[in-house]
């Protein structure tokens, strides 16, 4: 139980740098540990055109975190996108899929357009 709870608080201090990171490149924050039944994104924000559905990773190693962002998980991620972009109608913003990259004594990395969703799976929830 005590190594869950320090997981989550290493999650919530991973995130909250991500949020900072975000921020400071001109990025609003729409939501933070944003809820559907598909699943859970971590931050959703938005800038010029572009709403990004970001995913934090803490690791201690670069590629370690790249890899942990599985083929399952980035499409439970879009599922959940794709029920945000259908609960906030009338927004035209370009959909896009980031990481966030936060390791030990480094300024958070975001990787922009970190992968590719199919058009089909954001149109199957009502975008």
């Amino acid at each position: 139980m005590r190594d869950r709870r320090g997981a989550e608080a290493r999650g919530r201090r991973a995130e909250t740098a991500a949020v900072w990171r975000l921020r400071l490149a001109g990025w609003r924050i729409l939501a933070r540990r944003w809820r559907s039944p598909a699943g859970e994104i971590d931050i959703v924000a938005r800038r010029r055109g572009i709403v990004a559905f970001v995913e934090v990773k803490a690791r201690l190693l670069r590629d370690d975190a790249l890899l942990a962002v599985t083929p399952r998980q980035q499409r439970r991620i879009a599922r959940a996108a794709s029920l945000f972009l259908a609960s906030r109608r009338g927004g035209s913003a370009q959909p896009r899929f980031d990481i966030v990259l936060v390791r030990p004594w480094r300024w958070p990395e975001h990787v922009p357009a970190a992968f590719e969703v199919p058009d089909d799976l954001l149109r199957g929830a009502g975008w």
